[in-house]
């Protein structure tokens, strides 16, 4: 059954204009916390005081994208992979903030087999969007911004490196 009805007394919302406004949504509030755009690569950590401080990578900047991971220093106890994690695309140019996969090493392409159709892809990209959509709105409560943020000094750095295996 088609969701854009005429009969409806308002425009329906479909799963694409949703998605697109949870990235939009997430670009404003990424950029109000930590401006990622803003970031040069490396290693960052944000603390509140509440004794879990998130630690915020960046991983690759280009000219109108910048590749950044949000995660916690909990370790996933059977991969020992930082839990929750998430690797974000951020979109300097149209504003919007994509969570490209929120399991270590899995993208969509993992999770779902290469064959999946457009609407399980869909749907598994609305699931991990909202969860940032989420997440992001958590940390801005407890007070995550640019003023909690500092670059990782050696032994942050050397402690994420070898959760991470490398």
């Amino acid at each position: 059954m088609r969701q854009n009805r005429p009969t409806l007394p308002y425009p329906a919302f479909g799963r694409f204009a949703w998605l697109m406004e949870l990235y939009g949504e997430s670009y404003q509030r990424l950029e109000r916390m930590f401006g990622p755009g803003r970031l040069e690569a490396g290693h960052y950590v944000s603390s509140v005081g509440d004794g879990l401080d998130l630690h915020v990578e960046v991983l690759e900047r280009h000219a109108h994208t910048v590749e950044l991971r949000l995660s916690y220093a909990l370790r996933d106890p059977v991969t020992g992979r930082p839990d929750p994690s998430a690797v974000l695309r951020t979109y300097l140019d149209s504003r919007q903030v994509e969570a490209t996969t929120c399991h270590v090493g899995r993208r969509w392409q993992d999770a779902l087999g290469l064959e999946a159709p457009p609407k399980v892809v869909m749907g598994h990209r609305l699931r991990m969007n909202s969860f940032l959509s989420k997440w992001l709105a958590y940390l801005e409560g407890l007070g995550h911004g640019p003023m909690t943020l500092r670059r990782a000094d050696a032994d942050d750095h050397e402690e994420s490196a070898l959760a991470e295996g490398a």
